[in-house]
């Protein structure tokens, strides 16, 4: 699908949160959106899923602006997004199982048994076979961020959005989660935003990379772009230095 984000503007209070936002996702790609903390990044990705309406502008999907559509209008659009969030938000009183399996029974006519068997291919795709009856209290981090991916990629959608889908690793795990997310977009073609702090991860992952600082994008390009460009907010926040445009203390 495509998503093109025309003018964005959101403020909470006297505080603007994005000022000005004009980006167009790449249709089939993935996007990485970068940037120090508190500079809009979730909240970009709040907007796009309709979960926050934007004090002044426009965010088409495939032409239609979902910032003039109504919740049932929302819903409909949101049958095509999978989203994994920064804790992966599985239900704590449901099985892994019944996790992955909640988009089915939600949203098709499918079963108990198909959707069983839906689950397992599922968690078999991302690497947790067999793991259907555990709870998600019983389950390491890296193991819950594997389980939401595979209910975020249940129904087959066209837009993938990721919320900082590796805080909290270790370096070993969060290239695992790196490997299955392009493995995952790939093989679904889908339009993907990935929001996050790893530098390396989002080389790694990009077909295009977004900084954003102070709610204003600051860089849009490929990543050898971003390697190489000197623009002096890119540099200071890829070698993690104290001085720079970006004040560590704000």
């Amino acid at each position: 699908m495509e998503i093109d984000i025309v003018g964005l503007h959101k403020s909470f209070r006297s505080t603007t949160v994005l000022d000005g936002i004009d980006l167009k996702l790449p249709e089939g790609m993935i996007t990485v959106v970068i940037g120090p903390s508190g500079t809009g990044k979730s909240v970009l990705l709040k907007h796009i899923l309709g979960l926050i309406r934007p004090g002044s502008g426009h965010i088409n999907i495939d032409g239609r602006d979902i910032t003039a559509m109504n919740d049932f209008e929302l819903n409909d659009v949101r049958k095509n997004f999978g989203v994994c969030f920064q804790d992966a938000a599985l239900f704590d009183s449901m099985t892994v199982g019944e996790n992955v399996g909640f988009p089915f029974k939600v949203h098709t006519d499918l079963g108990p048994a198909e959707i069983a068997g839906r689950v397992r291919d599922l968690l078999r795709e991302v690497g947790l076979s067999g793991i259907e009856h555990k709870m998600p209290s019983q389950i390491s981090g890296g193991m819950r961020k594997r389980v939401g991916l595979a209910r975020a990629i249940a129904l087959g959608p066209k837009v993938l959005l990721f919320d900082e889908p590796t805080t909290g690793l270790d370096p070993v795990m969060s290239n695992a989660i790196n490997v299955l997310i392009r493995q995952v977009q790939r093989k679904t073609g889908a339009t993907s935003l990935v929001i996050s702090h790893d530098i390396q991860g989002a080389l790694f992952l990009a077909d295009h990379m977004v900084m954003l600082y102070k709610g204003k994008i600051a860089f849009s390009g490929t990543p050898e772009d971003f390697r190489t460009t000197d623009n002096p907010l890119v540099r200071q926040f890829m070698e993690g230095g104290i001085e720079g445009p970006i004040n560590p203390i704000q």
